[in-house]
């Protein structure tokens, strides 16, 4: 029974991560497919470069939402049972957050998982994610990067929960999840990583056009380079 309440749980909370609010939001928008602009990615920091703060705002509010709600449905399918329920609910907001990278609507190519990260989290443990918010607010803020900013964040959420489950008895089952979420989050910033590096990262604010992707910007360099045609000797 219980084993087939975790499964219907990490099901369900992976088709909601898979609801991909930054596309549909971006359509209505009359920007077309976000994926099209700037990161590739359908998250609210490449919403905000290609169809404004509002759109980007919702766009938030909504992922957020996707790993709120998994964790909220997670607890009522699995009921009274005290630690089952701790489990189910890092199943959901690690499904929830796996559904907003690779969904399954969009042959897995979404977002970061930033937002849906923090959701899941504020549900699990709202202390926790409020110090990581405010950690990540503070990396915007004075880098003007979203990458450093996001990294941080969940770097932090993970970070306060390791005191909170020694010295407050916070359930293992949120510090795992804020671990995994944390590593995924660094993982899925790989490319941010490496453009940080060699000092090409967007910043906040900067805007980008269609086109403008790294993968089309990949495959106009290496158009650019291969000789007209007949040219070949």
């Amino acid at each position: 029974m219980i084993v087939a309440q975790f499964v219907a749980v990490v099901i369900i909370g992976y088709l909601l991560g898979s609801i991909p609010f930054g596309l549909i939001v971006g359509r209505l928008s009359g920007k077309g497919d976000i994926r099209e602009y700037g990161s590739g990615k359908t998250g609210a920091t490449n919403v905000l470069r290609t169809a404004g703060r509002k759109a980007a705002v919702l766009v938030a509010v909504l992922d957020l939402g996707k790993g709120v709600v998994a964790v909220v449905l997670a607890r009522l399918i699995v009921g009274d049972n005290y630690l089952a329920a701790q489990v189910a609910a890092a199943l959901a907001a690690l499904a929830a957050m796996a559904g907003h990278i690779w969904p399954v609507f969009l042959k897995f190519r979404g977002g970061r998982g930033v937002a849906t990260f923090f959701g899941g989290a504020a549900a699990l443990s709202p202390v926790a994610a409020a110090f990581g918010g405010v950690v990540l607010l503070a990396g915007v803020g004075l880098t003007r990067f979203a990458s450093v900013g996001s990294i941080a964040g969940a770097i932090g959420t993970c970070a306060v929960l390791v005191p909170l489950t020694i010295l407050r008895g916070y359930p293992v089952a949120y510090l795992v999840y804020a671990l995994i979420g944390a590593v995924l989050v660094i993982v899925m910033h790989r490319d941010n990583i490496g453009r940080l590096v060699s000092g090409t990262e967007r910043k906040i604010g900067e805007k980008v056009v269609v086109g403008d992707s790294p993968n089309s910007t990949r495959h106009q360099s290496q158009a650019s380079q291969e000789p007209p045609a007949g040219g070949r000797r």
